[in-house]
């Protein structure tokens, strides 16, 4: 995973740019960990392909970590961690077992007043959506 963080220090490639590049490419986890606020599964099995994604998610993160020391990927918050929002609800619904360094970042993206605000209005939605049972 070596060298995901270092284009950073290129003024023209922003973190937004970076983070939206590094998400593009996880497919497999978006359709093995779909999103649902308010679902929990403990103990949940990840499948291999997924845990490649986890894997290399988590790879970045440290690096990123390592090269800008914190508390968010780039130091101060950025676009790069608003894009990795949906990733850390997917570790938090599939109790994806993490590296203690990105469960604290997990549990600071979750903090955040707009992810409470995100995650409250979550809750409120109801179980199911019609229009998304119907059939085609």
């Amino acid at each position: 995973m070596q060298g995901y963080c270092r284009p950073i220090a290129q003024p023209a490639l922003g973190a937004a740019r970076f983070a939206e590049k590094c998400i593009r490419g996880l497919p497999i986890l978006r359709s093995a960990l779909p999103m649902n606020l308010k679902a929990r599964h403990p103990g949940f099995k990840v499948w291999s392909g997924a845990q490649a994604d986890i894997d290399r998610i988590t790879a970045i993160w440290l690096e990123c970590f390592a090269a800008h020391h914190g508390p968010y990927l780039f130091g101060p918050l950025t676009m790069a961690d608003a894009m990795y929002a949906p990733v850390v609800t997917r570790f938090l619904t599939y109790d994806v077992k993490l590296h203690r360094q990105c469960a604290r970042y997990c549990e600071r993206i979750m903090a955040l007043p707009d992810m409470i605000m995100w995650h409250s209005a979550a809750m409120l939605e109801p179980e199911e959506l019609e229009e998304l049972d119907m059939e085609f």
